[in-house]
């Protein structure tokens, strides 16, 4: 979840970062997002990412889990201490 994006998710084949490469032809949305957590994400928020996830199926279910307020409280915590990490 961010605060702003101008590519959507669909238009988005493969992912390459310093931490890993994801490939996410022929995933779901939450297929997606494991794959990036797994192969992308800095290994220091990958907990905290995954926990989120999980949290946010948990709350809303369907294709597009969303926990807002707690996506927005990441960027809250940025602003307050400098790292978005919990």
């Amino acid at each position: 979840m961010v605060s702003h994006h101008d590519i959507i998710e669909h238009d988005v084949d493969v992912l390459v970062t310093e931490n890993g490469v994801a490939d996410l032809r022929g995933l779901d949305d939450i297929e997606r997002a494991r794959r990036i957590i797994a192969t992308c994400a800095h290994a220091s928020y990958r907990d905290a990412l995954t926990g989120y996830l999980d949290r946010a199926i948990a709350e809303s279910g369907g294709h597009h889990p969303v926990s807002l307020a707690e996506a927005l409280s990441w960027h809250q915590r940025l602003r307050e201490t400098g790292s978005m990490r919990p």
